[in-house]
């Protein structure tokens, strides 16, 4: 077990709402106002959290931002968010992307930091503006996203709280599923005017992607688990990214019975990088997760990659 805690948590979540009607009823997305920037929900988030914790800014010791998409190419968006609500701090900042598990990833690897030592307080926040990005022309996709931001601070833990075990693996020959190809130095942005507009929207093959990732989870679950050295008894939640209203398909293809993880899709459709930790930060504030429970943080994000941490808290 990698020792940590969450000693706090908070959350951003639009005001404005548009309604979208489906064969499954109506859905639920949250899109944030002309006037509000990417930066604004994560550094909102942080504040709650580090609040929450009953820290001061000047405590956190390590930024991590962890988002499919980043405030700006340069400097990483760990440094602009500390700008915001930590300028005294002696921190350091730095990005973590895979994408819609960055948080994920970014918790194993706050864990290993706090494990050896190196850090103290970590502050992880995750929160994209998909809604800046979509194709309007593209149904699927356009439905789907919903705009928020989630960030927790991670305190070295006692012996009974902290990672137990984590799985993450890629296959690239579904990699370009889901992209976003314009604005950095693929097709950069002074190309803009004479390229293809395209480029610089969000480009999601969803059936292709649904099956990929249908194909793929069974055997990676399977590795995890027996990796962790648990099975689905032994954990009381799952936390799944929430990618689409197929959630329930590739969870019962996995094997988790319905009332083990959370389905939030139609309520905030896909929040990307703070689909989980917005999620589980819900969960801490209603109780359906407390002090000793183990969740299980998990996904699936453009790459193909599939994550999996599971969290003792």
């Amino acid at each position: 077990m990698r020792s940590c805690r969450i000693s706090g948590w908070g959350t951003y979540l639009p005001d404005r709402v548009v309604t979208f009607e489906s064969r499954s009823g109506t859905a639920t997305r949250h899109r944030i106002a002309d006037d509000v920037s990417q930066l604004d929900m994560l550094s909102a988030a942080a504040e709650d959290a580090i609040r929450r914790a009953g820290l001061t800014p000047d405590d956190v010791d390590c930024v991590i931002a962890a988002c499919a998409a980043g405030v700006q190419p340069i400097p990483c968006t760990a440094s602009l968010v500390m700008e915001r609500v930590a300028p005294g701090a002696r921190a350091a900042a730095f990005d973590v992307n895979s994408t819609c598990t960055s948080f994920i990833t970014a918790v194993d690897i706050a864990s290993r930091y706090l494990a050896d030592g190196e850090y103290e307080r970590i502050l992880v926040v995750s929160g994209d503006v998909g809604s800046r990005f979509l194709d309007p022309e593209q149904r699927e996709s356009y439905e789907l996203f919903s705009d928020a931001a989630a960030a927790v601070v991670l305190e070295r833990g006692t012996g009974e709280q902290g990672v137990l075990s984590s799985l993450q693996q890629t296959w690239p020959e579904h990699a370009h599923d889901t992209e976003l190809r314009g604005g950095l130095s693929r097709y950069p942005a002074q190309d803009y005017a004479d390229g293809d507009p395209a480029d610089y929207r969000f480009d999601m093959h969803g059936r292709r992607a649904l099956m990929g990732m249908l194909k793929v989870l069974p055997g990676f679950f399977d590795r995890f688990f027996e990796r962790a050295g648990l099975g689905l008894d032994d954990v009381d939640l799952v936390v799944p990214h929430q990618a689409s209203g197929a959630l329930g398909i590739a969870m019962r293809r996995i094997g988790f019975p319905r009332d083990s993880y959370v389905d939030a899709v139609a309520e905030y459709g896909n929040m990307v990088s703070s689909s989980v930790p917005y999620t589980l930060a819900k969960c801490l504030e209603d109780g359906r997760l407390g002090p000793g429970d183990t969740v299980l943080l998990c996904g699936t994000a453009a790459g193909l990659t599939a994550n999996a941490l599971a969290l003792r808290l």
